[in-house]
């Protein structure tokens, strides 16, 4: 690798969506390009099963897969948490391939500290009782990521800064709002329980590292942002945690050629290059 290559500990990326349209496959590849982790740990809704398209599995996404099997082939752990939008990998929880594992939640002891990772969706109401209407939501929040990048398209060409919609809506409305902090709120209580000092989450798309404390004690809630909007990694560089915010250039938002190879022909790709490398 490139000796100039950022070197982290662990990186935590959720939210990818590949295949749905709006995943930045291009930024998230240079993202990856630019850094060497020694762990890698793929927190949920890494593939988009809902929203999948084959027109929208491009070149870039393919890259990304060889790039995490470049990994795996070097023995660097490569963890799969299942979300939501990929939990048709669940049934496969508990797979070993080399340096690969899939997994509904992982517990890991990182600089002293005992630290609780899963996606998030289990903490979802509307996930656990009304599924139908979740993937109601996520039509309507594709097609919102669908209009902001024509609206950005605009603002750019008038030389005005760009917007997120999804964002002004999450911060703006009320219901949203509370149930953002009811999640998180959640998620950290049962943290406390269990005495985990930190606990890792993604699923609801909002970066964010934050201390959170009742009468039973306290931990730090972490959660690794999207791919989608707001293009963060939770990065561990052997000391501290931070959040990575990738700024894209006019490069990065190039539009890429499709493949166009169908899901089953895409997982029978990854299956047969995880048993190569392995």
């Amino acid at each position: 690798m490139n000796k100039h290559l950022r070197e982290i500990e662990i990186i935590v990326l959720s939210d990818i969506h590949l295949g749905a349209y709006g995943c930045h496959a291009e930024e998230l590849l240079n993202y990856l390009k630019s850094i060497k982790p020694k762990m890698v740990i793929l927190n949920g809704d890494i593939i988009d099963f809902w929203q999948f398209s084959k027109k929208n599995w491009t070149e870039t996404n393919t890259k990304i897969v060889k790039y995490l099997l470049k990994l795996i082939g070097k023995g660097i752990p490569v963890y799969y948490l299942t979300g939501n939008h990929d939990e048709l990998f669940r049934k496969y929880t508990g797979t070993e391939i080399g340096s690969f594992q899939i997994v509904d939640k992982l517990v890991l002891n990182i600089n002293n500290e005992k630290i609780w990772f899963f996606h998030g969706d289990v903490f979802d109401f509307t996930m656990q009782h009304a599924k139908w209407l979740t993937q109601l939501g996520s039509t309507g929040y594709d097609i919102l990521i669908f209009l902001n990048r024509y609206i950005n398209k605009l603002l750019n060409a008038i030389g005005r800064e760009k917007v997120s919609l999804s964002k002004k809506i999450k911060d703006s409305v009320k219901q949203a709002v509370s149930f953002i902090n009811e999640f998180e709120a959640t998620v950290c209580d049962i943290a406390i329980q269990h005495k985990y000092d930190r606990v890792v989450c993604g699923h609801i798309h909002k970066p964010v590292i934050k201390n959170h404390d009742n009468e039973f004690g306290k931990t730090i809630y972490m959660n690794s942002g999207d791919w989608i909007e707001n293009l963060t990694s939770l990065e561990f560089d052997g000391n501290n945690w931070s959040l990575y915010n990738f700024q894209p250039t006019k490069h990065d938002e190039s539009e890429q050629s499709s493949d166009n190879y169908s899901l089953k022909e895409i997982f029978n790709k990854i299956q047969l290059e995880i048993l190569e490398n392995a």
